[in-house]
């Protein structure tokens, strides 16, 4: 299965397979195919991919005529993930920063799920960016809660004892002073 993600610029295929010269003279793809965790190949722009510090350390070591695989990363996560990094990519220079800033706050309204693991790919595949904004979520959504409050929010089950959760607010009471 194969998809070519434009995600909104879609390219004639002319251009899909365009060949720009690197700085040694060596041909160089415009763009890398990313490989999901189902085994879906990604064709992404370069520049757009290599936002991503794994991908990019990837592509230096083995080359971009083969898919880069990406096991810890769901398909649909990596659907969005290229949308936060070509969006970022696009719109750097361009867009002023609170309309930036409006559009990582639509990003991040996704289900618990999505951002969780959209969490955990930003930290595998080590796009700071994206990690910063999704962690920021997460915590925006835990500020000011007890903790009652945020096993009720995100599903936790509470396996302490009452014992133990005494012994964890004793030792922890200086969290609680204000």
């Amino acid at each position: 299965f194969f998809l070519n993600l434009g995600l909104g610029n879609a390219l004639p295929p002319s251009l899909r397979h365009e060949r720009i010269m690197a700085d040694d003279d060596a041909e160089v793809s415009a763009f890398i195919k990313l490989k999901s965790k189902q085994e879906e190949i990604f064709e992404v722009e370069r520049d757009v991919a290599c936002r991503s510090v794994t991908v990019k350390n990837m592509v230096e070591d083995t080359g971009s005529d083969t898919p880069v695989p990406l096991p810890m990363v769901d398909s649909k996560i990596l659907i969005k993930v290229i949308e936060y990094c070509k969006y970022h990519h696009t719109s750097e220079a361009s867009v002023p920063e609170d309309e930036k800033t409006n559009w990582d706050k639509d990003f991040v309204k996704v289900d618990d799920e999505t951002l969780f693991n959209l969490i955990l790919a930003a930290n595998y595949l080590d796009i700071k960016s994206l990690l910063d904004l999704t962690c920021k979520t997460v915590a925006d959504e835990i500020k000011g809660k007890t903790p009652e409050e945020i096993r009720l929010r995100f599903n936790i089950k509470n396996d302490f004892t009452p014992e133990e959760e005494e012994e964890v607010k004793r030792e922890n009471a200086w969290c609680e002073e204000r």
